[in-house]
């Protein structure tokens, strides 16, 4: 019943709407993690530099793009039972399979092309999250916790992409803060799945999930985001680095931002879509650009 009051977001779009539903443009915002290490580093800034990750940043966009396709390739039957997913172009026929496959070739061609011209390293770094990738979609999305794993795996490669392109190695505190951001993410969209009971015909890996275990793994996993960036905050290299012993300042910002998460997750059951929920959710924007602002007058000031 909550699963069906909560999908019920309209027919599927058709043409280039479909196409572009497909490619999921939404979701290349997670790709803006390759834009982290240039961010945190001011002295590697250069037009060089910007332009490198800006390249890179549309890299990692087609080729995640053709992940979706490939991920919605091989759901497209269970997507039909799906409240939501249901109206993906696949699963709702609005793209033709050949043509998606097509565009998926084509995506994951173009972003590997892009990446050897940029550099070795970032080549063999964004290979190894289309391989891990592939994997989720035909294995690995099925083990409940390797899941989640993977996913996590997903955004700290897309921050060692960033880094490889400035030449600039992130600390280890960013990396792991990412690491657990992301599994924080990860883990609220599995509980908003057992939430709305879709149970393990839609996703097996739900058989190893539900409330009481989920709700435990918030709490672990949020505790591990909170110290993680507090010690980065305050570890005396990067404060020599950045120039600035006041990054503790900006602790604030992501306390409140992780707590209103927890609060949609939790108190509104609504996190299916992290993506929407961090572009369209007021307290998360303005606490987003206050950690951005604070940070950047600290560091940049």
């Amino acid at each position: 019943m909550i699963a069906a009051a909560r999908g019920a977001i309209g027919p599927a779009a058709s043409g280039v709407g479909a196409m572009l539903k497909l490619i999921r443009v939404h979701q290349w915002i997670k790709n803006a993690f390759v834009a982290a290490p240039l961010f945190f580093t001011p002295h590697v800034i250069d037009v060089s530099n910007a332009m490198a990750v800006v390249a890179g940043i549309l890299c990692f966009c087609a080729v995640s793009s053709s992940i979706y396709i490939l991920n919605d390739y091989v759901d497209r039957e269970a997507d039909r039972q799906h409240p939501k997913k249901r109206y993906r172009p696949l699963a709702a026929g609005t793209v033709a399979v050949p043509h998606a496959l097509t565009l998926m070739g084509l995506l994951a061609a173009g972003g590997l092309v892009g990446a050897a011209f940029l550099s070795p390293g970032f080549l063999n770094i964004l290979g190894a999250y289309a391989i891990l990738n592939v994997l989720y979609c035909f294995w690995l999305k099925n083990l409940s916790i390797i899941d989640l794993i993977v996913i996590s795996a997903g955004f700290v490669l897309r921050v060692d992409a960033g880094a490889e392109l400035v030449d600039a190695p992130p600390s280890v505190w960013i990396v792991l803060c990412t690491g657990f951001l992301a599994m924080f993410l990860a883990i609220a969209k599995r509980r908003d799945d057992v939430v709305t009971a879709l149970g393990e015909t839609h996703r097996k890996s739900l058989k190893g999930y539900n409330r009481s275990f989920l709700d435990s793994a918030l709490v672990i996993v949020l505790g591990g985001v909170l110290v993680s960036y507090t010690i980065y905050t305050t570890d005396r290299a990067v404060m020599d680095s950045l120039g600035t012993e006041r990054l503790y300042l900006t602790v604030p910002f992501v306390l409140a931002g992780v707590l209103r998460y927890l609060q949609i997750t939790q108190v509104e059951e609504r996190s299916g879509s992290p993506t929407r929920i961090v572009v369209t959710d007021l307290f998360l924007i303005l606490t987003i650009l206050g950690w951005v602002a604070t940070f950047a007058v600290l560091i940049y000031g």
